[in-house]
């Protein structure tokens, strides 16, 4: 049986690291933004470690900031070590997906 746990979670880093160079954010609004994009199984429980992982990386910063209904959130944004991993998970991308691709499509 395939494990997609692996190729998930480094495809989930390099996604959230997007969605936060796109704007400072929050751990529950990444993970909304991600079932909007086609990640339906994404949970807070996924988003969260990976969120740790980032930070502990240096890739992104973390402040709490008030929240408008409650309490403070913890909200994220990009480094310049993050930008720089951005980027170069960007181009590895386009070039393993471009091959991946042209595999699924051969014929028997």
């Amino acid at each position: 049986m395939f494990d997609k746990s692996q190729l998930m979670r480094g495809t989930l880093e390099g996604c959230i690291l997007k969605i936060i160079s796109l704007k400072i954010t929050y751990g529950y609004e990444i993970m909304l933004t991600l079932n909007a994009y086609g990640f339906e199984d994404i949970r807070e429980g996924t988003i969260y470690p990976l969120l740790v992982r980032l930070e502990r990386k240096g890739f992104i910063t973390a402040e709490f900031k008030p929240s408008p209904l409650g309490p403070s959130r913890k909200y994220y944004a990009i480094a310049a070590e993050g930008m720089e991993t951005l980027k170069e998970f960007e181009s590895y991308w386009k070039s393993i997906s471009k091959a991946v691709n042209t595999i699924f499509v051969l014929e028997e």
